[in-house]
């Protein structure tokens, strides 16, 4: 009790944070750095709804931590905030899909947009929907759905809900609708059905990643009003940004590793953060995140990861796709269980690497053609300590 006393004292005594809030990847600032030209663009996109014009649907790609929502609700804010000064009537929807992950859940919340109350559980999907119809209606205005990770919806439960919403423009009369579709998917639209596509007739934003002088300024501008003044050493915004680019130019994770490194030296009671708290901090977050990921990973996912440790703990040389599906057909023989094809083991590896477990990289082999090469670029301690969990796993990394 005591030493939770001494905590929750050096918290409200300390003073590192003016407002941790704003480091937080929820925070839509006033300013964001480095993506004037994909706001201009998706504002130009909007903006005929204030001439009464429905917009174009409009599908945006890019890596985590690169921008997308932060642009797009901030865009869709400012949209409408001048809607009101012009009597015309929008609203805004935003759903994030992997939070309300089934096509009730998405239609709920589209419905509840519009001023309509609907059970969580109860009634079928089609009546969730033409509830939503009619509250729309009601309000005769322009309707923007934002769905925010939408390739994990579809890849979950199928295309139809973008089916149905492409197509609902057909029965309204009084108003419209329009989608934004935020995924880190760049072959998203190729697993969605022909007939959507056409329907959605979308126009496609791609967000490149940041790179650490980019990530460098996005963090002074948070800092500014996050932290007092000279309460972070010289070293912690450049470290962060440069620990963040290495991981394909992710602002989240650059946020993050700034936030943890305050509260870590909060904690301490330290006047001051410094680079040891951002690389506590690193360790902190690398173990969580991977930690969670690893343990949520389907059954093969873990075979694959657990072939490349192998190999990895073996090898002087980073091992090739090739030796990896060996590896990992081994297991499973040793495991007494099927394997997948080396086409959709190629495709676990490409997911391992977009998760940032593993950094996989094509290099040429002379008159050999050319080879992926793959390593794991997380602590192998971290996966130990997962797979140790599964007493149906434990023993494979040996």
């Amino acid at each position: 009790m005591v030493e939770l006393e001494d905590i929750f004292l050096r918290v409200i005594k300390s003073g590192i944070f003016r407002n941790r809030d704003i480091l937080k990847p929820d925070y839509i600032p006033d300013k964001l750095p480095h993506r004037e030209r994909e706001i201009r663009k998706l504002g130009g996109i909007l903006a005929p709804v204030l001439k009464g014009s429905r917009p174009s649907n409009v599908f945006i790609y890019g890596l985590t931590g690169t921008g997308k929502t932060a642009v797009t609700k901030y865009v869709t804010r400012k949209l409408v905030e001048t809607a009101k000064k012009f009597n015309v009537n929008v609203k805004v929807a935003y759903v994030n899909t992997r939070q309300s992950d089934t096509p009730y859940r998405v239609l709920m919340e589209l419905a509840e947009s519009v001023g309509v109350k609907v059970p969580f559980t109860g009634i079928p999907a089609a009546e969730v929907y033409r509830r939503f119809i009619r509250g729309l209606e009601n309000l005769g205005a322009t309707l923007i759905v934002i769905l925010d990770e939408i390739d994990y919806l579809v890849k979950k439960h199928g295309d139809d809900i973008l089916y149905r919403l492409s197509r609902t423009n057909e029965i309204l009369s009084n108003s419209e609708i329009s989608m934004i579709g935020i995924t880190n998917d760049v072959r998203f639209s190729e697993i969605l059905d022909p007939r959507i596509k056409s329907s959605l007739g979308e126009v496609e934003m791609v967000f490149p990643p940041y790179d650490a002088v980019q990530l460098e300024d996005i963090l002074s501008e948070r800092a500014k009003k996050a932290f007092y003044e000279d309460t972070l050493d010289d070293g912690v915004i450049p470290l962060c940004a440069a620990l963040a680019a290495k991981e394909h130019g992710d602002a989240r994770k650059a946020l993050d590793l700034l936030r943890v490194a305050g509260e870590l030296a909060e904690q301490e009671g330290a006047r001051k953060v410094t680079i040891d708290h951002v690389w506590k901090a690193r360790d902190e977050l690398e173990k969580d995140k991977v930690s969670e990921i690893v343990r949520t990973m389907p059954f093969h996912g873990k075979l694959v990861l657990a072939s490349i440790y192998r190999l990895q703990m073996r090898k002087t040389s980073p091992p090739t796709t090739g030796e990896i599906y060996s590896e990992y057909r081994a297991l499973c023989e040793r495991m007494d269980t099927a394997s997948l094809t080396y086409r959709r083991i190629s495709d676990i590896i490409n997911e391992l690497d977009t998760l940032g477990l593993i950094e996989a990289q094509i290099v040429s082999r002379g008159r050999y053609g050319r080879t992926k090469i793959v390593k794991l670029n997380v602590q192998p301690k971290i996966i130990e300590e997962v797979m140790l969990e599964d007493r149906y796993l434990e023993g494979i990394l040996q």
